[in-house]
């Protein structure tokens, strides 16, 4: 009896530390966060007036905030697509092919994760410079007439969410892409093998083998992908701006714009709230939609 003691004991002292930490720094925080939206506050007087729900009323009928959610649901809906189904491509096509130099690939692949927002921003503003000195601009002319003119990748409403996405793209896809690869790593050759005496082709054995083999492995990263692509997505538009009108503001940068510029700290917080429930909400639908029995080999 005292071993069991002593044992839950020895537990306890361990977990208390991690607890503790995780109590201060991120339940009383969030709940922090709930308390506040219920106030009126500019974020630094003593003046806090409680307003109840009333922050969350002038929020469903702000036209900038569902402006702001939308693209927020473009972004997260675009950089995940195309950044899974590429980093999934490339993955297999390193493994499966046998590709020399596969190591030296991993790393040319992984660096743009292991660079700063800012870095990255500065690159793709040399790419999407509206200038003929910029990139795109630059491949675009050899294809245009002399009365063309430069386009504005970062100041065109109807482009800048899609120049955005590009540079979150290829900020994210060799990360995940390793991921993957250590995943299908891990299959055994038999398999293939027995497959391709089958009369499989590599498509086949991709969907057959491969995909179900490490759909636990996705279902993680989306749901970790969705996440982050909010937080980058907040990152990407400060550097690059918000556009004309503030075309491609996301929830972030709204919040942050309310909480902090406009000196609406309550209201700042108000939409804090909706992000975490849509975050929670979002995560539990993908979670869902992607279950499925897990395969063993």
């Amino acid at each position: 009896m005292n071993k069991k003691k002593e044992k839950r004991r020895f537990i306890a002292v361990c977990l208390a530390p991690a607890i503790i930490l995780f109590t201060v720094f991120m339940i009383i925080p969030t709940l922090n966060v709930f308390w506040m939206s219920t106030l009126k506050w500019g974020g630094l007087s003593a003046n806090k007036e409680f307003v109840g729900l009333n922050n969350f009323k002038i929020l469903f009928e702000d036209m900038n905030f569902i402006q702001a959610l939308q693209n927020t649901i473009f972004l997260i809906v675009v950089v995940t697509i195309v950044t899974m189904v590429f980093s999934i491509l490339f993955a297999s096509i390193l493994v499966r092919e046998k590709v020399k130099g596969q190591n030296f690939f991993r790393i040319i692949f992984y660096i743009p994760n292991i660079l700063s927002v800012v870095v990255i921003a500065s690159i793709f503003t040399a790419i999407y410079d509206p200038s003929t000195n910029g990139l795109l601009n630059s491949i675009e002319s050899l294809f245009r007439p002399e009365t063309w003119e430069t386009t504005k990748y970062l100041g065109d409403p109807n482009i800048m969410l899609y120049a955005i996405s590009g540079a979150m793209i290829w900020q994210a896809i060799g990360y995940y892409m390793v991921m993957y690869m250590a995943s299908m790593s891990s299959i055994p050759e038999h398999l293939y093998e027995a497959a391709s005496l089958e009369g499989a082709g590599k498509i086949k054995q991709f969907f057959s083998i491969t995909l179900p083999l490490i759909w636990s492995n996705i279902r993680t990263t989306l749901t970790f992908f969705i996440i982050s692509c909010i937080n980058l997505s907040f990152l990407f538009v400060k550097v690059f701006g918000s556009g004309p009108g503030g075309v491609s503001e996301t929830v972030l940068s709204y919040m942050y714009k309310q909480a902090y510029s406009n000196a609406s700290y309550g209201y700042g917080m108000a939409i804090g709230v909706i992000i975490f429930l849509f975050s929670f909400v979002l995560s539990a639908l993908v979670s869902k939609a992607t279950e499925r029995e897990p395969l063993e080999f």
